[in-house]
């Protein structure tokens, strides 16, 4: 028999936005990279809803509106030339959902990356601006350095969250080689 469900961290994000987001809300993408994550989550929220997209590389923000221009998305979405870190400058509403690919940019600069303290900063204050049953997303690749580091930062948070404010969720391959990525999923209760 074979199973299809759990494919890969990426797949699962994709499937966990296709049940949660609807047509008028705001997502939130904290790492643009090569814009998949930040087009998804624009088809999904519709005309009436709205996405941010947050990257501290041109390269990212230039390929992601490429995207969202061929799709015709480009009003749906603001992107953000920024570090994640300086969310609460932009955003001021509560949001329903939030994602983030932590490390760097795919066939980009492997030295850019996100770093344990600009995640740490973002993470707290991605976690208040999710509305009531919100939902925060996190993959962390850790097979670069710093990403372990990385990894064991944001875990530390998350287990320190309050049981009573946010459920928190680990999804990690236990039998696969060669560092696969950990998922983090987050709810604000």
């Amino acid at each position: 028999m074979s199973y299809k469900h759990f494919i890969n961290p990426v797949e699962t994000v994709k499937r966990i936005m296709t049940y949660t987001i609807k047509e008028g809300q705001i997502a939130i993408d904290c790492t643009v990279g090569n814009g998949n994550d930040t087009l998804f989550l624009a088809s999904l929220v519709g005309e009436n809803g709205r996405v941010y997209g947050f990257d501290i590389q041109n390269q990212a923000i230039d390929i992601a509106r490429e995207k969202l221009s061929k799709a015709g998305f480009a009003k749906r979405v603001i992107l953000i030339k920024d570090g994640h870190e300086n969310i609460d400058k932009y955003i001021f509403d509560k949001v329903d959902f939030i994602v983030y690919n932590l490390g760097y940019l795919p066939s980009g600069d492997k030295s850019i990356k996100t770093t344990t303290f600009t995640t740490l900063k973002s993470l707290k204050k991605s976690l208040a601006l999710l509305k009531s049953s919100g939902l925060l997303l996190i993959t962390c690749y850790i097979g670069h350095e710093g990403g372990q580091e990385e990894k064991e930062a944001v875990e530390d948070l998350l287990i320190s969250l309050n049981q009573k404010e946010y459920n928190v969720l680990q999804f990690n391959f236990i039998n696969q080689k060669h560092n696969p990525p950990i998922l983090y999923g987050v709810e604000k209760l």
